[in-house]
């Protein structure tokens, strides 16, 4: 491609990726003063000189769960395409609020990235302080995956469907107790909105994020049913420890087809799902940015990655910043609305 201002020059590489040298013709340089040529070089190769050490991955959870488990996958693949080491951080607290704050803060050259679930604005009405603007101080890269979550309830339980569920709810007002992994998480979120949405009143049991505890309790009778990430919770429907009752999402989910979906089953026009999604500091260059996301981009369209994160509970899709930017101003905005009507906080 060439036109009086730029010529550039692609080839595929071994890897079967696109890569492109962009020239600056004599006669245009000749035209421009010292400091626009140097500012233009410059910027064209600082995306091709990137990253030029390791890379820092941020989840702002403990280990062992499915946000970490995406991390590792995506990092794996990323430090052999990049021949950078990509390093998974998390944290022990189980705080989101710390990595985003790591991140906000970071140097914005493109080796500080963060994958978060969900849409980072929500915090703003989760937490009464922040030390970062999840809109102007975080810069959406790409969409990774999205999943819905699940409903389920012990084996013993007599409630084999939503329906039933939510007739035995009406009749018992405040006695059916249900578990999510945390005050103002998606599932939190998503059983909040199931109530609502239904007409029934429970009690909420708030547990430290997905852990034996939670799913054993589960299982003892302890508490009657959960709302939890599909990817927490296939391992335990697939073996039969626990019974599904269905999906939060809009359609049937493909790893469990045989659930029915929430608005399949009594609830219409309820829909919820959830995404992952990664992003950098707000300042980091668009060339860095733009790299970034079509290196995500080509590695979300491999066989290998797919299925490992299919086996985690999710569907794979990508996005352009721009398309991640609108889904997250979306679903920030229908948050809000649930969030101030039920008075979550997250303090």
């Amino acid at each position: 491609m060439r036109n009086d201002d730029l010529e550039v020059i692609c080839w595929i590489n071994l890897d079967y990726k696109i890569i492109c040298t962009m020239y600056l013709p004599r006669r245009r340089f000749l035209r421009l003063n010292g400091a626009a040529a140097l500012a233009l070089v410059f910027r064209s190769g600082y995306a091709q000189s990137w990253p030029n050490r390791s890379v820092q991955l941020f989840v702002g959870y403990a280990p062992d769960n499915g946000l970490d488990s995406v991390a590792h996958v995506l990092a794996d693949r990323l430090s052999e395409i990049w021949s950078q080491r990509v390093i998974v951080k998390n944290e022990p607290s189980d705080d989101p609020r710390i990595s985003f704050d790591a991140v906000a803060h970071a140097e914005p050259d493109g080796h500080t990235i963060l994958i978060a679930a969900g849409a980072p604005e929500v915090n703003r009405f989760l937490y009464s302080k922040l030390n970062f603007d999840p809109a102007a101080d975080i810069a959406p890269v790409s969409l990774v995956g999205t999943f819905p979550d699940l409903i389920i309830v012990p084996n013993s339980s007599p409630l084999y469907t939503v329906e039933r569920f939510i007739a035995y709810a009406k009749s018992r007002p405040g006695v059916l107790h249900w578990a999510s992994p945390g005050v103002g998480t998606q599932p939190h979120l998503s059983g909040q909105l199931f109530s609502l949405m239904a007409g029934i009143t429970m009690t909420h049991v708030a547990y430290e994020g997905i852990s034996d505890n939670l799913i054993n309790d589960l299982i003892g009778g302890r508490v009657d049913a959960m709302f939890d990430t599909a990817g927490a919770l296939l391992e335990p429907v697939k073996t039969h420890r626990v019974r599904g009752l269905a999906v939060t999402s809009g359609r049937r989910f493909p790893n469990e087809p045989e659930l029915p979906t929430v608005a399949e089953s009594g609830i219409p026009g309820y829909d919820v799902s959830s995404w992952y999604a990664l992003y950098v500091p707000a300042k980091t260059p668009s060339e860095i940015v733009e790299k970034l996301n079509t290196d995500i981009v080509f590695t979300l369209r491999e066989s290998a990655v797919r299925e490992k994160l299919g086996s985690l509970g999710v569907l794979v899709a990508s996005s352009r910043p721009e398309e991640l930017a609108t889904r997250n101003s979306a679903d920030a905005a229908m948050w809000k609305k649930l969030i101030e009507v039920g008075n979550i906080k997250v303090e």
